[in-house]
């Protein structure tokens, strides 16, 4: 008989996290026949090639997923937050993307992505402890279908 062992760990590689999307990604194309898979990554660099701003994701079957979006704390209130959302906006129409969507945290930026034309569809109470966690959406098709 086989054994196994259930190792956990509190700081997995970059690769081993990257195998398990590309695992559930696979099960998720089997399954639904979409196929069109893409990451979507944009950075803001400074003279020195430094990483001062960015936001990352992916989009899959006509959506667009928000993962992270950063900025850093003395770049922030300069419009960087804004650019690369409609950087990413834009980009997801390119990919012919119906909507967009997010998780954020209610002390995080709610404010500033429902001033961007997300709305709040789902909230989940007490996570982390004492505060929300938020789902949000942003159509990107018109009424009339126009994206």
């Amino acid at each position: 008989m086989s054994t196994f062992a259930f190792v956990i760990e509190t700081n997995p590689t970059a690769e081993h996290m990257q195998y398990l999307e590309d695992r559930l990604y696979e099960f998720n194309a089997a399954a639904t026949g979409i196929t069109d898979g893409q990451g979507l990554a944009i950075f803001v660099r400074d003279a020195q090639d430094r990483i001062i701003a960015g936001i990352c994701g992916h989009t899959w079957g006509g959506c667009c997923e928000i993962r992270q979006l950063w900025v850093e704390a003395s770049r922030r209130r300069q419009g960087f937050g804004t650019r690369l959302l409609q950087a990413a906006e834009q980009e997801a129409r390119r990919r012919h993307c119906r909507q967009m969507i997010l998780t954020t945290f209610d002390f995080q930026a709610p404010a500033f992505y429902i001033k961007h034309g997300f709305h709040r569809l789902a909230a989940v109470g007490d996570y982390p402890q004492g505060h929300e966690s938020l789902l949000l959406q942003k159509a990107l098709v018109s009424p009339g279908g126009a994206s």
